[in-house]
């Protein structure tokens, strides 16, 4: 058969697309039935009868040529010739296909590796299995490298549907069968064997057999096992939603969507170029609305592809609107919902129920613990009920994370409206969310000094058994947590949003450049307020002073904060908020470079701190002074004044939080080592500030150790140390998103000046 003439299912789909008509209508104008006309479609049934041909050339309403394309076609798949049999491909575009260039190597890696021709009775054939959520192009992208395999398999190659997702998938027994005759058994044989006697038969020949058998649409590995041959030089390729995780010895490929450019190829492809070159922006809008998936593209490219009048803008704008996507996704008899529905007939109740109650999830990932708080279950029953979702393909995974893909998750949403009654669905939202907020509390304290570790007789369903644990969990989860605080606040529970917060406060440090902090201590502000508790209110509006002093480098504007805690401090007659309003102050002014108004409020502050008591107050206060000095360039004096501190510091010992002196500790050895610097002490100054990177290592605070590295880098350069410089400004760029987002700038921008004037040199 020559390849490059079009099979009879692919040719009679693309006249059916050609005519506009779906199944249906063609079912109706031939009065061939839908299922016969999907399964010549699909290649199930390769050769039909010549008035079948007729029938259907009749309600096409072709005219005489196409006619007799289409019966050459049928007598093509009558008549394949003996010895070798053709790939029968379904027509699922795998002609347009785009990208995937690393999982075809993959796929090409795994069928080289048969190396024994001869079908040694030792010979295991090589299987794989390709998988992941509906629509991901399991099947294109396998036949796509069936094609592209073909040579390397003399014998044949062959498809066979299975049928995992109909309510009746193919039997055994009937695919066997149907094996056997492709490779042209005489009946007299089969008919002599018997049905107990096929397996057998269908054994022996494969174990004979240099060929491609790829099983489509396996339902689960019960329905695959039985198929594969024991024996022999053959490579099997199985697809199927489902992660099959029960074969033994094969070799797993799970797709996932599509790489941005790669979905802006494959819609490139579809509706031409100049259309696409014409309105890039709204292609990729197209593409990023179908998530990058498949199934999505190749459904919106369809509607693109028949409807020429159309802008790809139009589309677009269709799809922008999340409630209405999914509905917009459909392209005769073929959408993205479809496709996913019949995956979700399959879910067990539970499963079902999580897979829909996930969407009620702020953020783009899920743990197992929040999985128990949707269902109600024990953490073990939801870890089981998560895996059942990864194995059929509607969840992904991220790490110990579980992720709904965008599409399926706007299905989810779906489900849940269609599936479970409005009053209950906020019932379960109002729990999650109570939960959320009560976990990030008791996370929170582990780092508030008279808190830590959890009360004993707690029992939460997430591991907070250390503060690197409340950390982590702080962090993966801040976007839900964070949604559930706004909720907290638009509801009035102001005692609650009040409550999160300042358990907080001290954690805040831990994360300074999240993004959010702001917000968090604005919304409790606010709530305080509400409650009338004006040292409450003073307190957090000191916070979110800091938050736009430090966590956003706004000075300016954290002056009106600080200015309005300090009032309301004032009237209230809380004297600790006072003194740290006056030291959030002289922050700001400092870093405006305005010496004078942040020396008077630093000392403001420290007759504050001291009145009370207040021993870090103190502390910082004494920092603070050294650290005006510096910026002053009054280096012996910032000198001396680093000393005190530090003084300050050792005597006061285990008074003091283990975290505020660890940070202090870091400034003072910074200070020192650039109070050292501007006396040109250059081994003093890369001494100490080598030292202070060294604590914010074992600190394990990304963001304090930026800050000290461009110092160090700073100065090495001034000292004539050009390598090491460089040597710091990357050790900082490899900090990664958790540094100080201008340490990265600077260090980036310093890296390009110290090669630039290095290649100067050079000329």
């Amino acid at each position: 058969m020559n390849e490059r003439e079009p099979e009879f299912g692919a040719l009679l789909r693309q006249l059916r697309l050609n005519a506009y008509m779906t199944m249906k209508d063609l079912s109706e104008a031939s009065g061939v039935s839908v299922r016969g006309i999907g399964d010549l479609e699909r290649g199930r049934r390769a050769a039909p009868q010549r008035r079948t041909v007729a029938a259907l050339a009749v309600g096409l309403g072709l005219d005489e040529g196409r006619r007799d394309e289409l019966l050459v076609a049928a007598r093509r798949g009558a008549a394949a010739p003996n010895g070798s049999v053709a790939v029968r491909t379904f027509p699922r575009g795998i002609n347009d296909f785009v990208g995937r260039d690393q999982e075809l190597a993959w796929l090409q890696a795994r069928a080289s590796e048969q190396r024994d021709d001869t079908g040694g009775a030792d010979h295991r054939p090589a299987v794989v299995t390709v998988s992941g959520p509906p629509g991901a192009g399991k099947t294109t992208l396998t036949l796509h490298a069936a094609q592209e395999l073909a040579d390397r398999f003399p014998d044949g190659r062959m498809v066979l549907d299975l049928r995992g997702m109909d309510d009746t998938p193919a039997s055994t027994a009937e695919l066997m069968l149907s094996v056997c005759k492709a490779f042209r058994v005489v009946d007299q044989e089969l008919a002599t064997a018997g049905p107990q006697g096929h397996a057998a038969l269908y054994q022996d020949l494969l174990s004979k057999k240099r060929c491609l058998l790829v099983l489509d649409n396996a339902r689960d590995e019960a329905q695959v096992r039985q198929l594969l041959p024991e024996h022999g030089p053959a490579v099997v390729m199985v697809t199927s939603r489902r992660m099959l995780t029960g074969l033994d010895g094969a070799h797993r490929l799970v797709l996932g969507e599509l790489s941005s450019g790669e979905a802006i190829a494959f819609l490139t492809a579809m509706i031409g170029t100049r259309r696409a070159s014409a309105e890039p922006s709204a292609v990729e809008d197209v593409a990023r609305q179908c998530a990058y998936l498949p199934l999505a593209l190749r459904v919106a490219g369809s509607w693109l592809a028949t409807r020429t009048g159309w802008t790809v803008r139009r589309l677009a704008d269709r799809l922008a609107a999340e409630e209405r996507r999914l509905d917009a996704l459909v392209a005769g008899d073929r959408g993205v919902s479809a496709a996913f529905d019949l995956s979700y007939r399959q879910l067990t109740p539970d499963a079902a129920r999580l897979f829909r109650r996930l969407a009620l999830v702020p953020g783009p990932d899920a743990g197992s613990a929040c999985a128990a708080q949707l269902i109600g279950k024990d953490l073990s029953a939801a870890e089981d009920t998560l895996e059942e979702l990864v194995e059929t393909g509607l969840l992904g995974t991220h790490g110990n994370r579980f992720k709904l893909h965008d599409l399926l998750r706007l299905y989810a949403h779906v489900r849940l409206d269609a599936d479970e009654e409005a009053g209950e669905v906020e019932k379960v939202r109002a729990d999650l969310y109570h939960w959320l907020l009560e976990t990030t509390v008791v996370a929170g304290r582990w780092f508030e000094p008279d808190h830590g570790a959890p009360p004993a007789d707690w029992r939460g369903l997430v591991d907070l058994s250390s503060a690197a644990m409340a950390r982590d969990w702080l962090q993966t989860q801040g976007v839900n947590w964070l949604t559930a605080l706004r909720a907290a606040a638009e509801e009035k529970d102001h005692a609650l949003v009040v409550e999160v917060a300042e358990s907080l406060h001290w954690f805040s440090d831990q994360w300074i450049f999240w993004g959010h902090w702001p917000e968090v201590f604005g919304m409790a502000a606010l709530s305080a307020k509400s409650l009338g508790d004006p040292v409450v209110e003073a307190t957090q509006l000191n916070y979110r002073a800091w938050a736009v002093l430090i966590c956003e480098s706004r000075p300016e504007a954290s002056l009106p904060l600080s200015a309005a805690a300090l009032a309301i401090a004032v009237e209230a007659g809380d004297v600790s908020q006072q003194a740290w309003a006056h030291h959030y102050r002289a922050w700001a002014y400092r870093n405006l470079d305005r010496p004078g108004e942040a020396a008077r409020h630093c000392n403001q502050a420290a007759d504050l701190f001291a009145s009370t008591g207040d021993l870090h107050g103190s502390l910082q206060a004494h920092h603070a002074r050294s650290m005006n000095l510096l910026v002053d360039q009054n280096a012996e004096a910032a000198l001396a004044s680093y000393q005190r501190t530090r003084a300050f510091l050792d005597e006061a010992g285990d008074l003091v939080e283990p975290h505020i002196a660890t940070t202090t500790r870091i400034g003072i050895l910074s200070g020192t080592g650039r109070s050292f610097a501007l006396l040109e002490r250059w081994d003093d100054a890369v001494t100490n500030l080598r030292s202070a990177v060294r604590v914010c290592q074992d600190f394990g605070n990304p963001s304090v150790m930026s800050v000290q590295l461009v110092h160090l880098g700073q100065v090495l350069v001034a000292a004539g140390r050009v390598a090491e410089a460089r040597e710091a400004f990357l050790a900082c760029l490899e900090l990664g998103s958790d540094a100080n987002p201008r340490r990265i700038e600077e260090s980036r921008a310093q890296i390009t000046r110290l090669d630039a004037a290095a290649s100067d040199s050079v000329r």
